[in-house]
């Protein structure tokens, strides 16, 4: 079968097109053929060396949609279309490939209204959405900030909070274009950064209340004003680091409000919760309450291409490989 396979981490260059064996089904797992495969900022760090625990060679893609073709038994039948995400990718070979044995226990079936290539952008970003939102208390009337609109996690966030009640689903962007984008998709709580500071904005639309939870997927400066846009009590989760892996914090935004911030690791998330968050995404998908966007999709062996495009592009949506 067809792999991109990173071969060193070494940036793009490091991903080469080879030939794998299919691999076999083993009990427990089930053997999907891939259809679609998420591309995520993960891969690049990944690609770029500056991920803990990840060795080369390995397939990259931490996500992925396609149809099962053995071992799912009864409760995902030859044929049946899934989604997945798990440490494909990072800790063994992901979903850049025509054909994974994936465990059981990761699968979800698709929504009918959803196609392929949606779905295949799903998984990381709405399962570590739904995850951050619980746990951080999240119920409705709740106000939320969720940076980076064009991006996964913001964006599925700012659409997750806003289905499930939110009395203020807020987001932003650093690019006027973007905003007017996401204005024109029915996003009517993004602060545009190139006029008025993040902090300025949550206060503007609030008036003056702030937000009760952060969930950030940026790091950098874009975390510590978001700090500064706190309600009392707020509640700050911190899962990405695309901007930077540094920031300085004022050490008052905590303490004057009695916030709290806390990280998360998706890979160290019980069962339990990943299958309590799926319920959730699958039920407004099926709604239609949220609706993935994809930016652009890209054939398998131009995926250092997709790469590129998305985290030098930066695009509004997501980024998939069409396999």
């Amino acid at each position: 079968m067809r792999a991109m396979r990173a071969e060193t981490f070494s940036g793009y260059e490091g991903l080469k097109l080879i030939e794998l064996p299919k691999p076999a089904v083993t009990k427990g797992k089930v053997l999907v053929r891939i259809t679609a495969a998420g591309v995520t900022p993960l891969d690049h760090t990944i690609l770029s060396g500056k991920f803990h625990g990840s060795k080369p060679p390995l397939v990259l893609g931490n996500e992925g949609a396609g149809v099962v073709e053995d071992g799912g038994g009864t409760d995902f039948p030859v044929g049946s279309r899934v989604m997945f995400f798990g440490a494909y990718g990072a800790f063994e070979d992901g979903t850049y490939r025509e054909w994974v044995s994936v465990r059981k226990e990761d699968l979800c079936l698709i929504p009918d209204n959803v196609d392929d290539v949606s779905a295949a952008g799903i998984p990381v970003a709405y399962l570590t959405a739904q995850v951050a939102l619980t746990l951080a208390g999240f119920r409705a009337g709740k106000t939320v900030l969720a940076p980076a609109i064009g991006g996964s996690i913001g964006n599925a966030v700012t659409q997750l909070a806003r289905a499930l009640g939110a009395k203020h689903a807020i987001s932003s962007t650093t690019n006027h274009a973007k905003a007017e984008q996401a204005k024109a998709l029915g996003f009517n709580e993004v602060i545009d950064t190139s006029l008025e500071k993040l902090g300025d904005g949550v206060r503007r639309i609030t008036s003056g209340y702030g937000a009760d939870i952060v969930i950030d997927g940026i790091g950098g400066d874009v975390l510590s004003e978001a700090l500064g846009a706190l309600a009392s009590e707020g509640r700050v989760t911190t899962l990405g680091y695309s901007a930077s892996r540094k920031t300085t914090i004022d050490v008052t935004n905590l303490i004057v409000p009695q916030a709290s911030i806390r990280g998360l690791n998706m890979f160290a998330q019980p069962k339990a919760a990943i299958a309590d968050a799926w319920k959730v995404i699958v039920s407004l998908l099926k709604s239609g309450a949220i609706k993935p966007i994809v930016a652009k999709t890209f054939p398998l062996t131009e995926a250092a291409t997709a790469l590129r495009y998305l985290v030098e592009g930066r695009p509004f949506g997501r980024v998939v490989l069409e396999i």
